[in-house]
């Protein structure tokens, strides 16, 4: 086998599965499977649009800036929004495209809703991880200079990292997983800022779900194979008809057919007469037992 042919093989085992899921969802679905992520990229192209302006940057850093210096509640009010303002100091394409890509992506792999969920969880990790760092402070093992108070979230490309790894992992894309991690950790080791820091949080929360949800996975009965197991015996009797009578045991037809009695229980095996008891025996000489 050739290396092309190799690589290419390597190729469809990696990106089949999510390559194939996209182009099914849409042939059926066609820009409705692609909901959220078409609303978030127009979401944030707008945001870009409006903070460049004189009259949006206040409102915009109003309502959808977090920083570590603000209060908690406020914060956490603002990250909604903040999930879809981009950094100033980075062009905007590059984030339309990351966020068009692996949204979309993740919307169908996913699901539109877990989408959001990862999403959101992996910018609010980075939040609670800036501000955890700040107060452990620069000479503490992962922590941050108090300058980084003021610096802005990282916005959507969080939730973009936490969303490329967490679909690797749903469609067991192991190489391309294990690349967009150590991408990260190369981002921090060259330029180590706020950002790198908080996609390496938003990958950790990421890689927690997933191994909880793999043990979860293993801790999971078998599934049942359709055949049900024989009822236990309880030993208790049939209960009577309204005729007063219950009805005759598992097999008792067989036994009496096979003795050649009747259903009331008359007849006879051998043609000799029906035994009597002792009782309707008439004198003592005809008492054949003692009992």
């Amino acid at each position: 086998m050739s290396r092309r042919a190799a690589l290419r093989r390597a190729a469809v085992r990696e990106w089949g599965p999510p390559a194939a899921a996209v182009r099914t969802a849409l042939a059926e679905r066609g820009a409705r499977a692609l909901a959220l992520t078409l609303t978030a990229t127009a979401l944030t192209a707008l945001v870009q649009l409006v903070q460049n302006q004189s009259w949006g940057y206040g409102p915009v850093r109003a309502l959808g800036a977090v920083r570590a210096e603000d209060p908690f509640w406020s914060a956490l009010l603002r990250t909604p929004l903040s999930l879809f303002v981009p950094a100033l100091d980075l062009p905007v394409w590059g984030a339309l495209a990351q966020i068009l890509l692996v949204f979309g992506v993740a919307e169908i792999c996913l699901g539109r809703w877990r989408t959001l969920a990862v999403a959101y969880a992996a910018t609010l990790a980075g939040t609670l991880y800036a501000r955890i760092g700040v107060a452990l402070g620069p000479e503490a093992f992962l922590g941050l200079p108090a300058s980084d108070a003021r610096v802005v979230d990282t916005g959507p490309s969080a939730a973009v990292v936490a969303l490329a790894v967490y679909v690797c992992h749903q469609r067991r894309a192991r190489f391309t997983g294990a690349l967009v991690v150590v991408a990260m950790v190369v981002e921090v080791l060259v330029k180590d800022n706020l950002a790198g820091r908080e996609h390496l949080a938003a990958i950790a929360v990421v890689l927690a779900v997933c191994g909880v949800r793999e043990w979860l996975g293993r801790r999971a009965p078998a599934p049942r194979t359709g055949r049900r197991a024989p009822a236990p015996r309880t030993g208790r009797r049939a209960p009577a008809t309204r005729t007063g009578r219950r009805p005759p045991a598992p097999g008792a037809g067989r036994r009496r057919s096979a003795q050649g009695l009747g259903a009331g229980g008359g007849g006879t095996r051998s043609g000799a007469p029906p035994m009597r008891s002792w009782n309707f025996r008439r004198g003592p000489a005809q008492r054949t037992s003692w009992w």
